[in-house]
């Protein structure tokens, strides 16, 4: 082995009693760990490689944990992966696919017939276009009256689309021409496999609160899930990644100027975005 501890398989007993189960998320849609290659031993193991199972303590392993990933060193992270079966809609699946770095197998509609499962927002979550933000909505929630007219549109848009696609169907045209007119609402299923490091990634966009609220939902469930496997690594990503901001050059010397008691050098959009970071 020319003196490196070989690693041993990782069993982490939390994520084994979640194996295989579904966590519903939206309407239809769910997560499940499908499974899972290391945990945060398999971290410690791979920065310390000299370095066998209990030569550390629990302390000196979260510190190091810790010190990796707040100072990017990613290989290690990198060791740690997970397999997850995740049903969602097909615009959230749009969205999640760009993430190039993670390995997808997706249920084909040119070999299966799709079911009929269409994602139906909750009224609290029927929100108008943001003035200041061209890819978002607008947090306070539309009126009922006004959210059940949403509803019904979307709803009956819906039923008509699938039952043209059943139609085209039985005329005995092909599936992979029939489902060209279904609705980006309509639900698809994929396995999806990810290394640590880029699913912190993964995360951190996902999970912010720019991105669209169908998204952030399963983020934080496969947060959850993966806090299972690697509790201290979870817990670091939270505190370094999550829920920390990262300052440009000016933007530090503006912090430095107030912590003199000075006033912030940084003006107009500049000042702006720096005191939402600060907010």
């Amino acid at each position: 082995m020319g003196g490196v501890y070989p690693m041993a398989h990782c069993i982490v007993e939390a994520a084994e009693e979640i194996l295989d189960k579904e966590f519903p998320v939206l309407d239809h849609g769910f997560v499940r760990l499908v499974d899972y290659l290391g945990s945060d031993e398999r971290i410690v193991q791979s920065a310390r490689v000299s370095y066998g199972s209990g030569t550390k303590t629990y302390r000196q392993d979260k510190g190091l944990i810790n010190y990796l990933l707040r100072n990017d060193h990613t290989s290690p992270f990198e060791q740690v992966n997970f397999t997850f079966h995740v049903k969602m809609p097909i615009f959230v699946a749009r969205q999640w696919i760009r993430h190039r770095t993670g390995r997808v197998n997706e249920i084909s509609g040119r070999y299966s017939v799709m079911s009929d499962e269409c994602y139906l927002p909750d009224k609290e979550h029927i929100n108008k276009q943001s003035d200041d933000n061209k890819q978002g909505r607008v947090a306070e929630s539309v009126d009922d009256q006004l959210a059940q007219q949403v509803l019904d549109l979307l709803r009956e848009d819906q039923r008509r689309s699938y039952e043209n696609y059943q139609k085209l169907l039985d005329l005995g045209i092909a599936r992979e021409l029939s489902r060209i007119d279904l609705p980006l609402s309509l639900y698809t299923e994929w396995y999806w496999q990810m290394d640590l490091h880029n699913l912190f990634h993964f995360l951190a966009l996902r999970l912010d609160s720019h991105a669209q609220y169908e998204i952030r939902v399963y983020a934080q469930t496969i947060l959850e899930m993966v806090r299972r496997v690697c509790p201290i690594a979870t817990e670091a990503f939270e505190e370094h990644k999550l829920g920390g901001v990262s300052l440009s050059k000016s933007e530090l010397s503006a912090l430095k100027a107030m912590l003199e008691g000075k006033e912030s050098p940084l003006q107009g959009r500049a000042k702006d975005l720096f005191e939402q970071k600060l907010s």
